[in-house]
Protein backbone atom coordinates (compact mmCIF):
# COMPACT_ATOMS: atom_id res chain seq x y z
CA UNK A 1 0.00 0.00 0.00
CA UNK A 2 1.12 3.21 -1.04
CA UNK A 3 1.28 6.45 1.32
CA UNK A 4 -2.40 8.13 1.28
CA UNK A 5 -3.30 10.71 -1.20
CA UNK A 6 -4.28 13.89 0.05
CA UNK A 7 -7.56 15.42 -1.87
CA UNK A 8 -7.89 19.35 -1.26
CA UNK A 9 -10.93 20.26 -1.66
CA UNK A 10 -11.49 23.24 1.22
CA UNK A 11 -13.21 26.21 -0.04
CA UNK A 12 -14.96 24.82 -2.67
CA UNK A 13 -18.93 23.86 -2.10
CA UNK A 14 -21.00 20.84 -3.69
CA UNK A 15 -20.72 18.93 -5.76
CA UNK A 16 -16.67 20.06 -6.17
CA UNK A 17 -15.83 18.01 -3.24
CA UNK A 18 -17.25 14.70 -4.14
CA UNK A 19 -15.76 15.26 -7.66
CA UNK A 20 -11.84 15.39 -6.96
CA UNK A 21 -13.04 12.25 -4.74
CA UNK A 22 -13.86 10.64 -7.75
CA UNK A 23 -11.14 11.64 -9.81
CA UNK A 24 -8.33 10.59 -7.41
CA UNK A 25 -10.03 7.12 -6.45
CA UNK A 26 -10.00 6.53 -10.30
CA UNK A 27 -6.04 7.02 -10.08
CA UNK A 28 -6.02 5.09 -7.09
CA UNK A 29 -4.68 1.37 -6.83
CA UNK A 30 -7.39 -0.74 -5.36
CA UNK A 31 -7.34 -1.03 -1.84
CA UNK A 32 -5.06 2.57 -1.40
CA UNK A 33 -5.93 5.48 1.01
CA UNK A 34 -7.20 8.87 0.55
CA UNK A 35 -7.49 11.83 2.65
CA UNK A 36 -10.01 14.44 1.72
CA UNK A 37 -10.45 18.11 3.26
CA UNK A 38 -13.56 19.85 2.53
CA UNK A 39 -15.05 22.50 4.20
CA UNK A 40 -18.68 22.10 2.80
CA UNK A 41 -20.56 21.18 5.34
CA UNK A 42 -22.73 18.84 3.06
CA UNK A 43 -19.40 16.92 2.04
CA UNK A 44 -20.97 15.39 5.49
CA UNK A 45 -23.66 13.76 3.66
CA UNK A 46 -22.60 13.67 0.16
CA UNK A 47 -19.12 12.21 0.73
CA UNK A 48 -20.52 9.16 2.89
CA UNK A 49 -23.28 8.65 -0.23
CA UNK A 50 -20.46 8.71 -2.84
CA UNK A 51 -18.16 6.12 -1.18
CA UNK A 52 -21.19 3.48 -0.97
CA UNK A 53 -22.34 4.04 -4.57
CA UNK A 54 -18.56 3.12 -6.03
CA UNK A 55 -17.85 0.74 -3.01
CA UNK A 56 -15.06 2.66 -0.71
CA UNK A 57 -14.96 2.52 2.57
CA UNK A 58 -15.34 5.75 4.71
CA UNK A 59 -13.19 5.07 7.60
CA UNK A 60 -12.99 8.54 9.77
CA UNK A 61 -14.46 11.91 9.36
CA UNK A 62 -13.27 14.21 12.06
CA UNK A 63 -13.68 17.56 12.36
CA UNK A 64 -10.53 19.95 12.27
CA UNK A 65 -9.65 23.78 13.04
CA UNK A 66 -11.33 26.28 10.63
CA UNK A 67 -14.20 24.03 10.01
CA UNK A 68 -12.32 21.90 7.96
CA UNK A 69 -13.23 18.31 8.16
CA UNK A 70 -11.34 15.57 7.36
CA UNK A 71 -12.18 12.22 5.50
CA UNK A 72 -10.46 8.72 5.14
CA UNK A 73 -11.29 6.86 2.39
CA UNK A 74 -9.94 3.27 1.03
CA UNK A 75 -10.76 2.45 -2.43
CA UNK A 76 -12.13 -0.52 -2.84
CA UNK A 77 -9.60 -4.04 -2.99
Amino acid sequence: MSEPTRVDARGHHCPVPTLKLRKALEAAAPGDELFLLATDPMARIDVPHFAAQVGAAVLEIADREGGVILFRIRKAP
